[in-house]
This record gives C-alpha cells, sequence and structure tokens, in this order.
C-alpha cells in the first residue's frame, strides 16, 4: 500500500527544510531506495525522477512507498497526459515538466499534484501561472544568469516561486536564492548513473550546506 503523500513545497518550506530538488536523471529502481535514503539522510525532501529514466515509474512508486511520509516525491520530464494520470497513480505528487504546456499544467492540478512547468520567457511564465502553476522553473537558468532573473522578479507576481534549473552546484546554488529564486534544482551536480550513495550523499550536503 502506497504511503500517502502529504508533502507540500509549503510545508516544506516552512519547515525550513533545503530549498532544493535533486533530479534523479537515469536512476535505475533497484539501485531508488539507496539513493533515496541517501538524500534524504542528507536533509534533501524534493526529489524528482525524470521519465525518460529506466522505467521511472517503479522507481517513483518505491521512493513515494518509502519516503512520501517525509518528503515530496515525483516526476520531471513530464510531457503529455498520460504521464500525468500514471504519476498521480503513484501517490506521488510532484510534477515538472520541460515547458509550458497548459493542459498538462491544469490536469496536474486537477489531481491534486503540484506542478512546476519549465520556461524561459516572461510569456511562458505567465502561461504557465495562468493554467494553475503556483511555481515555474526557469530552464535552462545558467544560460541566462542571476540578472535575468533578478528582472524576471520585477514582473511576476510576488506568490509566484521561480525555482533555477540547470547548471545548479553546490558553488553558485546560494547565489540563485540571492537573486530571487525560491528554490534551486540540481542533476548531474547531486546525482549520475553509477553514482554510489555514498557519493550521492556527499554531494546532497555540500548543496544542503551551500543553501543552509
Amino acid at each position: 500500500m502506497m504511503t500517502p503523500a502529504i508533502m507540500t513545497i509549503d510545508a516544506l518550506l516552512a519547515r525550513k527544510v533545503p530549498p532544493l530538488v535533486a533530479i534523479l536523471r537515469g536512476i535505475q529502481p533497484g539501485e531508488a531506495l539507496a539513493i533515496g535514503a541517501a538524500l534524504v539522510d542528507a536533509g534533501v525532501r524534493l526529489i524528482e525522477v525524470p521519465l525518460n529514466s529506466p522505467d521511472p515509474f517503479a522507481s517513483i512508486a518505491l521512493l513515494q512507498a518509502e519516503f512520501g511520509g517525509n518528503a515530496l516525491i515525483g516526476a520531471g520530464t513530464v510531457l503529455d497526459l498520460a504521464a500525468v494520470e500514471q504519476l498521480a497513480a503513484t501517490g506521488a505528487r510532484l510534477m515538472v515538466t520541460p515547458n509550458t504546456n497548459p493542459a498538462v499544467i491544469a490536469r496536474g492540478v486537477e489531481l491534486g499534484l503540484e506542478p512546476m512547468p519549465g520556461f524561459l520567457t516572461p510569456t511562458e511564465a505567465f502561461a504557465g501561472l495562468a493554467a494553475g502553476a503556483r511555481r515555474i522553473k526557469l530552464f535552462p537558468a545558467t544560460a541566462q544568469g542571476l540578472s535575468y532573473i533578478k528582472a524576471l522578479r520585477e514582473v511576476l507576481p510576488k506568490s509566484c516561486g521561480v525555482w533555477a534549473v540547470g547548471g545548479v552546484s553546490a558553488e553558485n546554488a546560494r547565489a540563485w536564492i540571492e537573486a530571487g529564486a525560491e528554490g534551486v534544482a540540481a542533476g548531474g551536480s547531486i546525482y549520475k548513473p553509477g553514482m554510489t550513495a555514498f557519493e550521492v550523499s556527499d554531494r546532497a550536503r555540500a548543496l544542503v550546506a551551500a543553501l543552509a
């Protein structure tokens, strides 16, 4: 039986947990629990498995069952309505997309998921918010730079959380928050296929420390 998904981003941030999503692109179900444990032990409370990973929904279901009471688990690279439905069926609630698809966002909201659609331009940002998202991810963030997010914050609603994704590391994570991001997401700087749980733990702790 799946652990009920009781975590929300609002609840996690209210608890002062690091505003950090760990992106586990390429993870396999057989290593999901060990990597998940390493992340949770390091203080990470938001975990994303991109859907272009091997058997991603199996990994998401395992992570949700084991850690869903203490962390917000979900999927990344969610591109269509079928994927939204499959994600909701796992009990996980975080739904991250690389683009701004109003139908995908709206369906996620209907199913009680927390969408974090990807955007690059102000037009895409406002389209994501209009579809029901409360948080959006700037991707690729490093291609635009810190000044870009500062400029965006001048026109976006104060209630909108912007998360920086793409090129985030322990060396620059804090700078994104200081520039106006609500949070960040890290992929290759926290996990790559083949890494051990010990390696992931070290990288996760460095990022958590940088955001403290």
